[in-house]
């Protein structure tokens, strides 16, 4: 009895080994790119090889594509000595060199060296990927480049026909990079750069390239624009901020399928809007870094955009430019701000005058800010603070502690506050109105034991 339990151990086992090396088997097929389509279009059928005929037909299928597709855009094959690739060459006119300005530099890459401001060492970079969410399974198919130069806009894009050609696409881009290191792109630093260093490493046959700067417009875009357009994709900021329209475009979500279906030996036409909608946006990226270097450059700003003053006044608070962002605060406050914003630019505004010593203006602003609102309880507090330790008010210090818990109960009853916030901020004025008692019945009762 002993021995058959030992041989029923044995075989479950062996089969749990079988089991194993089959699962991962099947998890290395899965990182393989997708098979050849067979003849009739479809891919093959499960556990059955595509046979000689038909593995020639998908091939001989995804070559006539390829070539229609180089023909449809006059793209030329590109060699090197990691293979070939797809190249197109394209200039769009109209578009003035960007003269980038010091000081918006200052504010947009404080700690980039001065080979920066050298216009002509910019390149500008967008990638169409086979996914969006990144990761070693992401491949970036089409990289578009672009640069400055005879009064216009220079376009090249790599474009990779099958999988294989990644390393030629790669070094190609290295080759672009180290005639022009400074790097500049829209979420580049989040998405496209990291995509590309990966794949660098993936491919292990070319080191991945430096950039000596990599400048990055889409926070600047979000403090400039993203109160007043909600959105801040490429497209958008091209139609309301520059006054552009690319006309029909292509969605970004539709792209990667595309690509698919040309790999697997679709029609090529259909990768046209691609290219175009890739040239559209290293155009749109053109074009918003010289409006984003002229609002931050150091002359005298002619926006008469209350926000856009606003979006420049935070970008110069955070690098310490507070004598600039105090100035532009004021302009803002001046234009018409929605109130929400207005509050804050008020709130921040006061802080510096604060920080400046200018106490009168502070407590005007705060007194302006007052209300059921983050700003307004913040208001309430500096407030207090200013009477209690600076004019040695105690008593107004106490009357304004007593007006924020009674703003705060109100605001708990209506519930337009968050039961967190009130809660901290409830603890936090109890806590002032104790002392402030305490002070205020000592302050009474001195000339009563004198």
């Amino acid at each position: 009895m002993k021995c058959f339990n030992k041989l029923q151990i044995l075989k479950v086992d062996e089969a749990n080994v079988v089991r194993t090396t089959a699962d991962r088997f099947a998890g290395l097929k899965a990182l393989q790119p997708p098979s050849r389509p067979s003849p009739s279009g479809q891919e093959a059928a499960p556990g059955r090889s595509l046979s000689e005929h038909e593995f020639a037909a998908g091939a001989s299928r995804a070559t006539i594509a390829s070539e229609r597709l180089a023909a449809i855009l006059g793209a030329s094959v590109k060699r090197n000595p990691h293979g070939e690739h797809l190249s197109l060459h394209c200039w769009h006119g109209g578009h003035a060199p960007c003269v980038p300005d010091a000081g918006a530099l200052r504010l947009l890459a404080p700690d980039a060296p001065a080979e920066v401001a050298d216009a002509e060492r910019w390149l500008f970079l967008d990638t169409e990927t086979t996914g969006l969410a990144g990761g070693t399974g992401t491949y970036p198919f089409l990289v578009g480049l672009a640069w400055w130069e005879g009064g216009g806009l220079e376009v090249e894009q790599l474009f990779m026909r099958e999988y294989s050609e990644e390393p030629s696409l790669l070094a190609a881009l290295a080759e672009r990079l180290a005639e022009r290191p400074v790097l500049v792109t829209f979420n580049g630093k989040a998405f496209d750069w990291p995509l590309l260093e990966t794949r660098y490493r993936m491919a292990r046959i070319i080191p991945p390239p430096v950039p000596l700067a990599h400048l990055d417009f889409l926070h600047p875009a979000r403090s400039l624009w993203r109160l007043r357009l909600g959105s801040v994709r490429l497209s958008q900021l091209e139609r309301h901020v520059l006054g552009w329209d690319r006309g029909a475009d292509l969605a970004s979500e539709l792209i990667p399928r595309i690509y698919l279906d040309f790999v697997r030996g679709g029609c090529a036409d259909a990768l046209v809007p691609v290219f175009h909608h890739n040239q559209m946006d290293l155009r749109g990226l053109a074009g918003l870094a010289g409006r984003i270097l002229s609002l931050l450059a150091d002359e005298e700003t002619t926006s008469q955009d209350g926000l856009e003053l606003y979006g420049v006044s935070r970008i110069c608070e955070r690098r310490g430019e507070r004598k600039r962002a105090r100035k532009l605060y004021e302009q803002s406050i001046g234009a018409v701000l929605p109130r929400a914003t207005d509050r804050a630019a008020r709130t921040a505004l006061a802080r510096l005058a604060k920080r400046d010593g200018d106490l009168t203006r502070s407590c005007e602003l705060w007194q302006s800010a007052l209300g059921n609102s983050r700003e307004g309880y913040e208001a309430y507090e500096q407030l207090a603070i200013y009477y209690e330790h600076e004019a040695r008010m105690p008593q107004q210090a106490l009357a304004v502690t007593r007006e924020a818990l009674a703003q705060l109960h109100r605001a708990n009853q209506a519930g337009t506050i968050a039961p967190a916030i009130y809660r901290r901020a409830k603890a936090r004025f109890e806590h002032r109105l104790g002392r402030l008692e305490r002070k205020t019945g000592r302050t009474l009762l001195d000339p009563m034991d004198a």
